[in-house]
């Protein structure tokens, strides 16, 4: 490790205990970019990284909220608000039970890089509680959204910072959220993305994230020559940025065989088509359903029930091309990556937020595969929340097409800008140094400019 970043670690380590994921993901972009620093000393001397690695402001709060019994609930709200050098602060919010301060540094951290990657003006943010919807009556949902947004609303705004969906929010919860801003500011204004059409929302927003990633690994494949058009995929989760990679892969002609959620996964060696994918839908967003009832429908699936004492996930190891992990950070481990190599996998793009542990990452650099890592991979979502804020600004909405036009397009200028920061320090073809190092650059250059802050 380099002499810079073990020093850099050390700090973080003692000042950030217990944060495991937060370590990893600073850990990660610190190797990346120890030849810039090298090559930019100014950096070093203005202290950037070690600036950009301390949020601005971590925001922490109680949230009260009365079930459907009656009985009154306490869960814990955060909003982290990581940097605003290129923009108001922007990233999603998260509802879990393992939603805690590592977690939302972690996220938040990616966020900065992820959102400087897309072009538009927007700094890095994340939010959520420990607060889980599975389960939770529409009523319970309302509630407990009312309650958190009744402390956040007076932290956020258009130009301040603009939350948008994640794990566990989706357009219901956007939609009581919003809601109860509207109510509490007194003014509708483009505080929230991921809204619903008929109330300033964007079309292609739920789909973006998952479209996205599919748009860079074509990029990823044009390098070589080569198309989606044939490919066998595996694809992990089965939410929103499941749902849409499986879409997106059929209609550029490839075959996605797995999705999953806590319970287990889905083995379909026929592959998901049309129909099959409406019923996920439906399974998922209407029903919430578990995904073993898609194998019970379709009996050529097979479902494979969640072992937590093994030391690998499973759906790693079916053979294919392309891997697509669309669910949480660190489903991919060194074994599991370690797998996929061998069982023929030469293409991973990260829809999900760090989904490979560091060793898991060592294994596909030292494979030479094309390996798109998450704040780059599945940077559409963001995007297409930046252009949700613009249509907000404007009063205006764009067709589909022009959305997903927009979308491809910002896909191919993040593709493009880690080619060649990957190519200017002297590491060609790896596009975790040319995500991080592009995405730095931009962050750090208006910091410099804005002086000490």
């Amino acid at each position: 490790m380099h002499p810079y970043v073990t020093s850099l670690m050390k700090d973080v380590k003692a000042k950030n205990p217990a944060e495991p994921e937060f370590h990893q993901a600073v850990e990660e972009v610190a190797e990346s970019l120890a030849p810039v620093l090298d090559k930019h000393p100014e950096y070093k001397s203005a202290r950037v990284l070690e600036r950009i690695v301390e949020p601005e402001r971590v925001i922490m709060f109680r949230v009260p909220w009365v079930n459907d019994r009656g009985e009154v609930q306490i869960n814990r709200g955060f909003r982290i608000e990581m940097n605003s050098a290129i923009g108001p602060y922007k990233g999603g919010l998260r509802f879990h039970p393992s939603v805690n301060l590592g977690i939302l540094k972690f996220l938040a951290f990616e966020q900065v890089f992820k959102n400087s990657l897309t072009s538009l003006p927007m700094g890095g943010g994340k939010g959520g509680s420990d607060f889980d919807p599975k389960g939770k009556s529409d009523n319970e949902v309302m509630s407990f959204c009312q309650s958190f947004m009744t402390e956040l609303f007076r932290h956020i705004g258009p130009n301040t910072d603009v939350p948008a969906g994640d794990i566990g929010v989706g357009g219901r919860e956007i939609g009581f959220l919003f809601g109860q801003y509207k109510r509490l500011a007194n003014e509708f204004t483009g505080v929230l993305t991921g809204k619903g059409l008929n109330w300033g929302g964007s079309l292609i927003r739920p789909e973006a994230t998952g479209y996205g990633s599919v748009y860079f690994a074509s990029e990823m494949l044009a390098t070589r020559k080569e198309t989606l058009k044939g490919k066998q995929c595996l694809v992990s989760g089965s939410g929103n940025v499941a749902q849409y990679t499986v879409e997106k892969l059929q209609q550029m002609g490839a075959r996605a065989l797995t999705l999953s959620d806590s319970s287990g996964y889905i083995f379909d060696e026929q592959g998901i088509d049309k129909e099959k994918l409406a019923f996920v839908i439906n399974l998922k967003n209407v029903r919430r359903g578990r995904i073993k009832e898609y194998a019970e429908k379709y009996k050529g699936a097979v479902f494979t029930p969640a072992n937590p004492s093994l030391d690998h996930n499973p759906l790693w190891k079916h053979k294919a091309e392309c891997a697509f992990p669309s669910a949480t950070q660190n489903e991919i481990n060194a074994k599991d990556a370690q797998q996929l190599v061998k069982n023929g996998v030469y293409l991973v793009s990260e829809g999900a937020n760090m989904p490979t542990t560091l060793d898991g990452v060592a294994v596909f650099l030292e494979s030479r595969i094309l390996y798109g890592p998450g704040k780059a991979a599945n940077a559409g979502g963001v995007a297409v929340s930046g252009l949700e804020m613009a249509q907000n600004s404007m009063r205006y909405g764009w067709t589909r097409e022009e959305v997903d036009n927009r979308l491809q397009m910002i896909m191919k200028s993040i593709h493009k800008s880690c080619i060649e920061a990957a190519e200017r320090f002297g590491t060609p073809g790896n596009y975790v140094n040319g995500a991080n190092i592009a995405g730095f650059l931009k962050v750090a250059d208006a910091m410099m400019d804005q002086g000490i802050v």
